[in-house]
């Protein structure tokens, strides 16, 4: 008897059971990755707001009474203002004069 070339549906079975492990795995790590990115994104607009807040006084002599007038003010973010990347707005908080943290 000759035989076929080609491969068996356990062969094909195994393999499949394969590459849904290896999926199990990487997505996860990959979607994560992208959350980190976002929450990290997050933290450098914060200090990059806050730090612009420190420039608004030292060059003007007071604080901004709200965020629009540091953030929209092409001086300080000339490419416009940061946006959150979870989509949240960030607030000044007029006792400390900064942004806080979100909680992402």
């Amino acid at each position: 008897m000759t035989r076929k070339k080609g491969f068996t549906l356990v062969e094909l079975l195994v393999v499949v059971l394969i590459l849904g492990a290896l999926a199990a795995i990487a997505v996860p790590r990959i979607i994560g990755g992208a959350t980190n990115a976002k929450i990290n994104a997050c933290k450098t607009n914060v200090d990059l707001i806050n730090s612009q807040i420190e420039m608004y006084y030292a060059t003007r002599g007071s604080w901004p009474s709200q965020l629009p007038d540091v953030a929209s003010d092409p001086n300080y973010f000339p490419d416009g203002e940061p946006n959150c990347p979870f989509g949240s707005a960030y607030i000044l908080n007029g006792t400390t004069h900064r942004v806080s943290d979100h909680a992402h």
